[in-house]
């Protein structure tokens, strides 16, 4: 091979750092290489990303292979210790083009091989300036990194360290040049998104950099949050959500579970109660929202009945994209030490939520048929309306707006018939 190729796993900040980090390893001169930015979420993303490294090894026999990301961040010496990985770079290394320029021979030892600072004392983001971020037709920027709180099932602040947010005016650059590059559609994104500001002078919200946004970039067709903690959503995007239309009607919540003495124990910050308000509050407000939402089955002392409580908020709130995680223990944090549970049960409760998340999403679908929509054309014969629902769209070009009437589903996505041939 030649270049420089890159394997992400995880959220849609990983997808963002990826493109910096292929900008900074071209800029440093590296060449037939693979960067895999693994994520540390669970248990089995750590195992996909081993797995994907013996991969490439075998189908890349003489490229210098470097890992990085949460997973390498928080397990460096596992990811170190493989034959097949040559350098292992922090989440702070993988950003800067010194790291790519200043890597260890082929065949040096484990001690060698790491290239892991403490996290933890990383006290500010840099804002990273992307041209486009590649496959996606609607562009990434963090305007966050890290986390202050503590969860007990979480292993991610220990790969991120803790908040740090990007100055507003670098983000306002940012989101200039991405919609110049012509990008309809934005997405902020950050590990705990909503927790934006609080480091910086003034303590601007994730809302008020939205609205800074929209009002020195009227370019920006669509503006999106990757996910929120619903418990921190702020006056301003209250606003945007009431008021905008630029903002698209869809919230990713991480709401984790539906059982209060669980939510407790997880050391969340809201209750049961909590969740149910701000969703109707929000319906309220645009009633043609749509949530997605990510909830854990089978979390250590889980009861039938905690259960049965997260399973109803799903229902009550109106979940229309429900992602289920199975509870994973994650080797340092609190939750690995509680009382857990027998594993074919885990298995078995996210199975029955997965199918709870199948009938409100096809309860979502079936509300959606013989409305119009405005669509993104994505670059795989897919589109997505402005409340994030797949529709399919073949023989359209990328990156298309385009009106479309939603004349039926097939349980995954919808169907549609364009209401004009010209992009919006």
């Amino acid at each position: 091979m030649s270049g420089v190729e890159i394997i992400t796993f995880g959220c849609r900040l990983n997808t963002y750092e990826s493109e910096v980090m292929r900008a900074e390893a071209e800029k440093a001169g590296l060449n037939n290489a693979v960067l895999v930015n693994t994520c540390a979420v669970t248990g089995e993303a750590v195992r996909q990303a081993r797995q994907a490294i013996r991969r490439a090894r075998r189908e890349n026999p003489h490229a210098r292979i470097i890992v990085t990301g949460c997973a390498a961040q928080t397990e460096k010496q596992a990811f170190a210790e493989m034959a097949e990985v040559d350098a292992v770079l922090g989440n702070e290394e993988k950003l800067k083009s010194a790291s790519y320029r200043a890597l260890p021979d082929f065949g040096v030892s484990t001690e060698e091989k790491l290239r892991v600072n403490d996290i933890m004392s990383v006290t500010e983001t840099a804002p990273q300036m992307v041209k486009h971020i590649d496959g996606h037709v609607r562009a990434f920027i963090q305007v966050q990194n890290g986390c202050d709180h503590r969860c007990t099932f979480c292993i991610i602040p220990y790969g991120r360290g803790n908040s740090r947010s990007v100055p507003m005016g670098a983000v306002v650059d940012q989101a200039r040049r991405l919609v110049e590059g012509g990008y309809s559609e934005i997405v902020l994104t950050g590990v705990d998104a909503t927790s934006y500001g609080a480091d910086l002078p003034g303590e601007p919200t994730l809302g008020l950099l939205a609205k800074t946004l929209l009002k020195h970039v009227p370019e920006i067709r669509r503006l999106r949050l990757s996910s929120i903690d619903s418990i921190e959503a702020d006056g301003h995007l209250m606003d945007l959500i009431a008021d905008e239309p630029r903002f698209m009607p869809h919230l990713h919540l991480s709401l984790q579970h539906g059982d209060d003495m669980i939510l407790k124990r997880m050391k969340r910050r809201h209750s049961r109660a909590d969740a149910i308000r701000f969703c109707t509050d929000v319906r309220r407000l645009r009633p043609e929202i749509a949530f997605g939402a990510d909830m854990i089955a089978g979390f250590p002392t889980e009861t039938e009945e905690m259960f049965e409580n997260a399973a109803r908020l799903a229902e009550e709130c109106g979940i229309a994209q429900l992602h289920v995680f199975p509870y994973s223990p994650r080797p340092g944090t609190p939750a690995a030490r509680m009382p857990q549970l027998d594993r074919r049960l885990v298995k078995e409760r996210a199975a029955r939520l997965r199918e709870i998340g199948a009938m409100l999403y096809r309860g979502h679908l079936d509300a959606m048929v013989g409305t119009e929509q405005m669509i993104l054309i994505e670059n795989n014969g897919m589109a997505h309306t402005e409340n994030f629902t797949l529709v399919a769209a073949p023989a359209l070009s990328p990156r298309l707006l385009v009106p479309a009437r939603i004349t039926g589903h097939n349980g995954k996505h919808l169907d549609m018939q364009l209401m004009a041939t010209m992009a919006a």
